[in-house]
């Protein structure tokens, strides 16, 4: 027992406690602009990736990988929380969770392998590519300070590593978000910021069963929201799961992914939160920044409930630019 322990969790701790450390920073901005796109509070995106991270470190069957409120998933609510509100939102989340662990049960995950590798290829190609497209709004019609910001942000993150010692000891994307927000707090700097993203949560996630009525036609209006965002879940954490595999040259579980999504999305709906999955850029984030364990997504999804609730004064001050580089 204590051996299976150290295996999955503290076989890695500094690597896994550093990475979860980046990812934790990079979520914020990512949390409350998928709520913006899903037309909640910011807090309802910034809850479920607190809440699906940390239970998904414990049932998910990825090490490593990080799962959180995505933008895929946001997409496919819109039209929901648009014409029928956050608690019917609720509702689908908890019915997005059960339709996963079913589709775990039924083995979907396996089918994974028939998946060619020109598929995931393209899969991770327009990924990056959307990644990319998502930063330009950041860097248009801005000050020089924030080209300048971000082009030293990407100057610490490539050439940190070479730097004797330390360079191999702290991922060079924390060392790029805290120096550059260090800066940019001493001189003042007029650059937008995570706090002109919207208000972060000043209280704890609390129980919170859906206030919907509990019929057929309840069931009629989520039901094919929720079988989308099943779909759209497992699809991108299945494929995100194969990467990630391939990165650390290890194999994963991907039925047991399956149930393990589900039920962090049915503990995010009980707390307030949208429905989520694995994402691949923080994953990446994650690996590259030495992650490898489960620690590092536990730490990730704590880390984030602590900065916003009890640091949110010192998290609303970090700049855009850092977290664009």
């Amino acid at each position: 027992m204590l051996q299976s322990l150290k295996n999955t969790w503290f076989f890695n701790i500094r690597g896994d406690v550093l990475a979860g450390l980046v990812v934790a920073l990079a979520l914020i901005p990512e949390a409350i602009a998928f709520s913006i796109i899903a037309g909640v509070d910011p807090k309802v995106g910034l809850y479920a990736s607190f809440c699906i991270a940390v239970v998904i470190a414990f049932v998910g069957g990825r090490p490593g990988m990080i799962s959180a409120a995505t933008g895929a998933m946001a997409l496919v609510m819109v039209t929901l929380v648009k014409e029928h509100g956050l608690q019917y939102l609720l509702a689908a989340t908890l019915l997005t969770g059960v339709l996963q662990i079913g589709a775990g049960y039924l083995k979907l995950g396996s089918l994974m392998r028939f998946v060619s590798r020109s598929v995931v290829t393209g899969f991770v190609n327009a990924l990056a590519i959307l990644i990319f497209m998502a930063q330009l709004p950041e860097l248009t019609n801005v000050t020089w300070h924030v080209y300048a910001m971000c082009a030293a942000g990407l100057g610490i993150i490539y050439l940190f590593p070479y730097v004797p010692k330390l360079g191999q000891l702290i991922p060079s994307p924390l060392v790029c978000i805290l120096s550059m927000t260090a800066v940019a707090m001493y001189f003042g700097l007029d650059i937008r910021t995570v706090g002109d993203m919207g208000e972060l949560p000043d209280t704890l996630p609390i129980f919170l069963w859906p206030d919907v009525p509990l019929n057929l036609e309840t069931l009629g209006i989520i039901f094919p929201y929720a079988a989308a965002l099943a779909v759209v879940g497992l699809l991108e954490s299945m494929m995100t799961a194969t990467i990630i595999d391939d990165l650390t040259d290890t194999s994963s579980d991907k039925n047991r992914e399956c149930k393990g999504q589900g039920v962090a999305n049915i503990a995010s709906g009980l707390l307030g939160g949208m429905a989520g999955c694995a994402m691949i850029g923080q994953s990446v984030i994650n690996v590259k920044s030495g992650g490898r364990g489960r620690l590092s997504c536990l730490v990730a999804g704590s880390v984030l409930l602590l900065m916003v609730v009890f640091l949110s004064d010192w998290v609303s001050q970090i700049p855009m630019a850092a977290l664009v580089a």
